[in-house]
């Protein structure tokens, strides 16, 4: 049994691997204190390049980029997951919508070190992110020479209830995959006696998982290559430790 954070689609997940799941959603997103300034700054300014880390930036942005007129944009993504929220819209929008750039590995410590940037020509980013982002993307790319716009348009809150049944049932899970620090800081929240709970906890990627050690959680699994693929690799490892015991 595996407890999602709000990635996970569960139902492919039993269909490819017969697990049985328990969705139980920790977090929930609210708005951010930049979030009305974004579709005026696309509609009265270029940049060189659009920088999106998460699924939920991608989909906060999309909003105010229709908003705005759609105008011509240039993305970096930090992986395939978020690339895949402007599938649709890259199909639809006569290519003033360019995903133009995924880093090697899917962390924003490699995207800042890798986003093209022409010579010494002065190159602009907007940053659109989660105010609960750590500001290693912009330091990394203005010590690139980059100019960065940072806008904070959106965060993440627990969700307002629990239903106690199902969080019970999680509790037993052999496994929780979570796929954010947020999720892991509600996860730790909602267990009373966290130093007594001893399950594994499969990460999507290096930070989340380092969020989860911080926070004094053991058997923490997670992918070298963070993504969904690797996600789902890591929860199976996981699995099959516990079925070792």
């Amino acid at each position: 049994m595996c407890v999602r954070s709000c990635l996970f689609r569960c139902g492919l997940f039993k269909a490819e691997h017969g697990i049985n799941c328990l969705e139980l959603p920790l977090i929930q997103h609210a708005q951010g204190p930049d979030l009305d300034r974004l579709s005026s700054v696309l509609s009265e300014t270029t940049f060189d390049w659009i920088v999106i880390t998460s699924p939920e930036a991608g989909s906060v942005f999309l909003e105010a980029w229709k908003a705005a007129g759609m105008p011509s944009v240039r993305i970096g993504v930090v992986g395939a997951g978020t690339a895949s929220i402007f599938d649709h819209v890259i199909q639809s929008s006569k290519r003033s919508l360019d995903v133009a750039f995924a880093p090697s590995k899917a962390t924003g410590k490699v995207l800042a070190s890798e986003l093209p940037k022409e010579g010494n020509k002065r190159c602009t980013v907007l940053y659109p992110a989660s105010m609960k982002a750590s500001n290693e993307i912009e330091e990394g790319l203005s010590s690139r020479g980059f100019q960065v716009m940072r806008l904070n348009t959106y965060t993440t809150v627990p969700v307002d209830h629990v239903d106690q049944i199902v969080l019970e049932k999680a509790l037993s899970a052999p496994v929780i995959a979570v796929a954010s620090p947020s999720a892991v800081r509600a996860w730790v929240n909602l267990i009373s006696e966290p130093d007594s709970w001893s399950n594994s906890v499969a990460c999507i990627g290096e930070t989340t998982a380092s969020a989860a050690k911080r926070l004094g959680l053991r058997n923490v699994y997670f992918p070298t290559r963070p993504g969904l693929d690797g996600w789902v690799g890591s929860i199976l490892e996981a699995l099959q430790a516990h079925a070792s015991l």
